[in-house]
């Protein structure tokens, strides 16, 4: 993601005057990081899609992210535009309807499954705790996470905003727990904190790919690599992670009893 031109000065020039052609060149100066977003979504494509579609998506969301952006407001521009990115990319392929209605509601019935799960136990459950709660046997289980995969695509969109616009991400979590008690707001705090513990109680290799993922920000390939996995197991390690720690956040912003 490196940005060649002189942004700072690009920035200041379109705060002041709202240029098209300032607007233009920062658009440019950002391409590349439309090509990191789509090089770390962790879905396969089919076969009438390619990543230089995914690329076009991104753009209506970079295009968004450059009109938006605010540099006064402290906060870097990628931290700012990735979000948006990735939401444009999802939000047009939701609208040719390739994710899968039955895979959306099927990662829905896990996640509330699990957050009813975890009310009950007090901690995450695991794998063999979900499937007899939701009437599956493992293997089915196993390929209801697996098809998941296609719609579980980042958390980063559950924690994208805040109420002010405020980006928040998994990888500051996993970065730095320490800046948990640096946030100024009560809430954001309570929401990274019941994150964290959220993670804490994963498995290790979920741990892991969370960790690579977010943090050391490789690429489902290059987790594969690491694990000497495959690159679809490590989807579906990154799908279950991801449906459990949206299950403990759901959980976070609206408590359930047991059935």
């Amino acid at each position: 993601m490196v940005v060649a031109v002189d942004t700072a000065a690009l920035w200041q020039r379109y705060a002041r005057q709202r240029e098209r052609s300032v607007r233009e060149a920062l658009i440019l100066a950002y391409t590349p990081l439309v090509k990191y977003v789509v090089d770390r979504l962790a879905i396969s494509l089919p076969a009438v899609l390619d990543a230089e579609d995914l690329i076009g998506y991104g753009i209506i969301g970079l295009i968004d992210a450059v009109e938006r952006f605010d540099p006064g407001r402290g906060f870097k521009f990628e931290t700012f535009a990735i979000p948006r990115i990735r939401g444009a990319i999802v939000d047009q392929l939701r609208a040719l309807d390739w994710l899968p209605r039955s895979a959306r509601q099927r990662a829905k019935e896990i996640e509330r499954g699990i957050q009813e799960l975890r009310a009950r136990l007090g901690r995450m459950p695991s794998d063999e705790e979900i499937a007899r709660y939701l009437n599956m046997d493992l293997d089915r289980y196993h390929a209801a996470v697996q098809e998941a995969a296609t719609v579980t695509l980042s958390l980063d969109h559950v924690l994208s905003f805040d109420d002010d616009e405020s980006p928040l991400h998994l990888a500051d979590v996993v970065e730095d727990r320490q800046a948990v008690n640096l946030q100024g707001e009560a809430e954001r705090r309570e929401l990274l904190e019941a994150l964290i513990q959220a993670i804490e109680e994963l498995p290790e290799r979920d741990r892991l790919v969370i960790a690579l993922y977010y943090n050391e920000e490789l690429t489902m390939k290059e987790i594969s690599h690491v694990l000497e996995i495959s690159e679809s197991r490590v989807c579906q390690l990154h799908a279950r992670a991801i449906l459990k720690l949206r299950a403990a956040l759901a959980a976070f912003r609206d408590p359930v009893g047991t059935r």
